[in-house]
């Protein structure tokens, strides 16, 4: 049965006694005597059928490949997951490369990404986007100036980070350019914060695609395929990208084999189950790949200059 640690953004000290012991030390001969599951973040809205079909796969395929019960443990938000992670209430996680930069900010090398997915083209990233009703007289970010602009989370690399730091390379300072900024709270809420009109635009995830070819995928195609919102009512006038995919991070204070089986199950799954990995969104030809911390090294930086220029201006740190 999946616990809920949704608990986790308000007191993480709380957690052990909530989500279940810590695993104690082991020999790495005999790491599976002492450690009773693996523990798994994972955030996203239980409402899109994809992403809660592919929790279920990973699960399965950890769990046969460690020979050992995975757990997940679901995070409404962001940070529910970074702080499981950094508190080391959970042994892995899958998270975008602001996230990571978070975790790496508070806990170093004790966190490390280990895989990332790689495209059949051989790219590895995503783009942000600033999305606009089509229905709206909006064709740029000029003009947006003095229109409101909803971003995704605070810790959101693609609906935050790094749209931000693209606006101010092109002179353009978010937090006083726009008339009003806020978060959603996720892609799936921007949207239909869009959709509503709650923002003249908003900041969006956009992937299997190219500015100069369209997109395929993100949360606007998500829910298109679920029948929630038409594509065609929405226009992209901006991009940014691209940025590294997300990656699964795991806690390196734990046995190294249990790492390396983490690391040679996912990298295998499009191999071992060929047949579920386009029912998982995933492109054909796409596959996992090892990553280090460097690959994600620009994105740390951007978390830290974005963060020291939010502290000069006397913002939220």
């Amino acid at each position: 049965m999946r616990r809920s640690f949704l608990c986790l953004t308000a007191a993480c000290a709380g957690l052990l006694t909530a989500c279940g012991e810590k695993p104690e030390a082991v020999a790495s001969g005999d790491w599976r005597s002492g450690v009773k599951e693996i523990r798994m973040a994972v955030s996203g809205s239980n409402d899109d059928p994809m992403i809660v079909r592919r929790r279920g796969v990973y699960q399965a395929h950890l769990s046969k490949a460690l020979g050992l019960p995975v757990k997940l443990y679901e995070s409404s938000d962001y940070n529910g997951v970074i702080q499981a992670l950094s508190s080391g209430q959970v042994d892995l996680a899958q998270m975008a490369g602001g996230s990571y930069a978070n975790v790496d900010a508070q806990v170093g090398d004790l966190v490390s990404p280990i895989l990332s997915l790689r495209q059949a083209e051989g790219g590895t990233g995503y783009y942000s986007s600033i999305v606009v009703r089509a229905d709206s007289p909006f064709r740029s970010v000029a003009d947006l100036k003095g229109r409101s602009l909803g971003f995704v989370d605070f810790n959101s690399t693609s609906g935050y980070l790094v749209p931000r730091a693209r606006l101010r390379e092109q002179g353009i300072d978010p937090d006083t350019y726009f008339s009003k900024t806020g978060f959603a709270g996720g892609h799936t809420q921007a949207v239909m914060a869009l959709a509503n009109g709650q923002f003249d635009a908003a900041i969006l995830q956009a992937s299997g695609g190219d500015p100069e070819h369209g997109f395929s995928r993100g949360a606007l195609h998500t829910m298109a395929r679920r029948g929630l919102v038409d594509v065609e009512d929405f226009r992209i006038i901006w991009t940014a990208g691209p940025i590294p995919s997300e990656a699964f991070v795991v806690r390196t204070d734990r046995p190294q084999p249990m790492i390396d089986l983490v690391r040679g199950a996912m990298a295998a799954l499009p191999y071992d189950e060929p047949d579920l990995w386009p029912d998982l969104g995933q492109l054909d030809g796409s596959a996992y790949t090892s990553v280090t911390r460097d690959h994600y090294k620009d994105i740390i930086a951007l978390r830290a200059a974005d963060l020291a220029q939010r502290r000069g201006q006397g913002g939220r740190p």
